[in-house]
């Protein structure tokens, strides 16, 4: 049985806590699309993790992790990331990097960095990792693949036509040194050895683990609203991020896919440029104090520590978001953070030049959209690590339970707080 685990929303929703639940009780994760410019926290019985890159069922001895095909493979970040969860007492996990897989190379960071510097205030602030030039040289068949590191003639070809590219760009565009294919040919030398004992056929790996019956999770990043053809564009990613690039990035076949769990916050978070449309934004000192509140030590980026955008529940954003996820089930995460407020305001549509519509638009008219609020009392008391569904007071069943009928998808599991087992699951 394959499901996939994936965000309703911009991203941040909880999708490593959920991944890192589930993987209990499945026998292989897959990390999918996107690279190391967005994290998963996961606390557990060995800590607090803020993953990058690595699967979120590291923290499993059982289980094998896989790092697919549609992942930009940034090999350093990885081989730190998994030094220091080893270092921090986590067994060795068992893991397979897709020998199909392509590589972030050092000039696709350089790229990214003079790309945001060159665009000055229309900057699409992006965190620099390298991830729209190796989602772009991908597409122009100038990446450079995993198992091209096991060939060097080839290596050495496919590297001096990339570089004499980059080199014209970086020389007469960004007015910035040029590349020296040498170095970076010597560097990917040492890149292969620090991932050989990982490479390996994660293809044949998958559709023989398919025909076994075995549990597979596959895991995005980042939420709908972020995929480069249905979410806000251009303020998104470069990956595809929804449950049906899966089956190309975890090489998946879609007949495979029997369940799909969109992961969304009781409340609404971004960590993004503050250009993008964001319609149930809340600032001010009320922003700031759920900011505070959420998450487990506030609303930050994993990856980039920056103060993420907060908000109100968007439901019409949401609702949009697991329809093109083809959600079967929602899990719903930091229902504990909002125990403070006495009422919770919940967006239900946006008004657009004077009409009303509970449909998510294109992104010039969300550009001029406002909020349509719908409150709810609030539950006023800390609801943290309860389990029983019916344990919850009413107002919070209440809360949930609209929420499932705004967006028209199962609600089964409740977060109550950051860690593993604290959560409360329904029965659809």
């Amino acid at each position: 049985m394959v499901k996939a685990i994936v965000g309703a929303n911009w991203g941040d929703e909880g999708k490593g806590k959920v991944t890192d639940l589930l993987a209990e009780h499945s026998d292989v994760v897959i990390r999918f699309q996107g690279g190391a410019n967005a994290g998963h926290t996961i606390i557990n019985n060995y800590g607090r993790f803020a993953l990058h890159i690595l699967p979120s069922g590291i923290f499993y001895s059982h289980i094998t992790n896989i790092i697919g095909n549609g992942v930009a493979l940034d090999i350093v970040k990885l081989v730190t990331e998994l030094q220091s969860i080893i270092d921090q007492g986590v067994p060795a996990p068992n893991l397979i990097i897709s020998e199909r897989a392509q590589i972030l190379m050092p000039y696709h960071v350089l790229q990214d960095a003079y790309e945001e510097e060159r665009l000055g205030g229309k900057a699409f602030g992006s965190t620099k990792s390298g991830i729209a030039p190796f989602y772009s040289d991908k597409y122009a068949k100038t990446g450079i693949q995993v198992c091209d590191l096991y060939d060097e003639a080839r290596l050495r070809e496919r590297l001096e036509r990339a570089v004499d590219v980059k080199n014209i760009l970086f020389e007469h565009l960004y007015h910035k040194p040029k590349l020296d294919v040498e170095q970076l040919y010597q560097q990917l030398l040492e890149y292969r050895e620090l991932i050989r004992p990982y490479v390996g056929d994660a293809v044949g790996f998958v559709h023989q683990a398919i025909r076994e019956g075995k549990t597979i999770l596959m895991e995005g990043q980042l939420g709908s609203m972020k995929d480069p053809d249905l979410g806000i564009f251009p303020m998104t990613t470069s990956s595809h991020t929804l449950a049906g690039f899966g089956c190309v990035g975890a090489a998946v076949p879609p007949t495979a896919v029997e369940d799909v769990i969109c992961v969304t916050k009781a409340y609404s978070s971004s960590v993004g440029s503050a250009s993008e449309p964001f319609v149930s934004e809340l600032t001010g000192q009320a922003g700031d104090e759920l900011r505070r509140r959420g998450g487990d030590k506030g609303e930050f980026g994993a990856t980039t520590g920056r103060p993420r955008r907060v908000g109100w529940f968007d439901a019409v954003a949401t609702r949009y978001g697991c329809m093109v996820q083809g959600a079967t089930q929602v899990a719903l995460t930091c229902l504990d953070v909002l125990g403070y407020l006495d009422e919770i305001p919940v967006c239900v549509g946006y008004e657009i030049d004077g009409v009303v519509t509970d449909r998510f638009p294109t992104t010039p008219s969300l550009m001029r959209a406002k909020p349509v609020f719908h409150t709810l009392p609030g539950w006023k008391c800390d609801v943290r690590g309860i389990t029983d569904y019916d344990a919850l007071p009413a107002q919070a069943k209440a809360y949930v339970e609209f929420l499932e009928q705004q967006i028209g998808v199962p609600i089964t599991i409740v977060s109550t707080g950051p860690e593993r087992h604290e959560n409360c699951m329904r029965t659809r």
